[in-house]
């Protein structure tokens, strides 16, 4: 089971909830757990997870490369392409790296075979474990701005983890999200077979619940609810929630012991036995939310 913790906006405690659920997954579900941080602009998940970084990988995309003696300057991928990142300037035809969203377009459209493959770096992929939870993060190289193509590379890298697996169950996913509802949220949770959405009672929060339940519902994915900051006036969350036929799996309260232990970065079960038993619950209801895959 995959299971992506998601948000309208950053700040509702995305990671406060990804971070809690995969400490105490295989305590109340009975299965192996890896954390994933898709966030690759800003990865966090780490600070409270505090894994053990065993490899680290360049990811890359692909972008074209020109043979100018084959090239005849006819303008097929500069057609093609929808991003503008190539084009011939004069008689020379001149790729934009950084534009490039390496669909391959150009080359599939080039009548002559000019051109060819090269690549860009987009960041990094880190694995390691934390204790017996696996990790695997993303880390957008400074300046680029291509991160859905990095979050997917990260997925396809935790395919190709879980392929390797021979003995043992296998593992639940618990991927923390991007913020917002763009392309990067959008690339996260396209695999998850659930989607937890943490929102908190408060105008701003309200506004953009809205927003990533416009965007994610027409996914077709089962959606669940954890309210962060609950005590504040929630009425009209709770009716969105209600509206929506959305179940609120949890209500975290308005805690200052809870906003010190996370400035401290520790866990949500560490707060107190009653935010261990809110966080054992949690589990076990984000578990029930797509029975069928966890017995297949």
């Amino acid at each position: 089971m995959r299971v992506s913790i998601a948000s309208g906006k950053g700040g509702t405690g995305k990671t406060t909830v990804s971070a809690a659920l995969a400490s105490v997954w295989t305590e109340a579900v009975g299965t192996p757990v890896v954390a994933v941080d898709c966030d690759v602009e800003e990865p966090n998940l780490h600070l409270f997870l505090r894994p053990l970084i065993t490899d680290t990988h360049i990811a890359n995309i692909e972008i074209p490369v020109i043979d100018v003696e084959l090239c005849t300057r006819c303008g097929s991928c500069r057609e093609i392409c929808q991003f503008s990142a190539i084009t011939i300037l004069g008689d020379t035809p001149v790729v934009f790296d950084e534009m490039c969203h390496g669909c391959g377009a150009c080359a599939a459209v080039c009548p002559f075979g000019a051109i060819g493959a090269g690549a860009r770096e987009l960041g990094r992929i880190e694995e390691g474990a934390a204790g017996a939870i696996a990790f695997l993060n993303g880390r957008l190289r400074v300046g680029e701005a291509m991160s859905p193509a990095l979050i997917r590379a990260v997925l396809t890298r935790l395919d190709a983890l879980l392929a390797e697996r021979e003995t043992g169950p296998a593992p639940d996913v618990i991927c923390d999200a991007p913020p917002g509802v763009s392309c990067p949220a959008g690339a996260a949770v396209s695999r998850s077979d659930a989607i937890v959405l943490v929102t908190e009672p408060t105008p701003f929060g309200i506004h953009d619940f809205r927003l990533a339940v416009e965007a994610f519902s027409p996914l077709g994915k089962p959606m669940a609810v954890v309210v962060n900051r609950s005590g504040l006036p929630a009425d009209e969350l709770e009716g969105l929630c209600r509206e929506a036929s959305l179940p609120i799996l949890a209500r975290i309260p308005d805690d200052r012991t809870v906003a010190e232990a996370y400035a401290r970065g520790r866990l949500l079960p560490e707060v107190s036995p009653a935010y261990r038993e809110l966080t054992l619950k949690l589990a076990k209801d984000v578990a029930r939310l797509v029975p069928e895959v966890r017995h297949a």
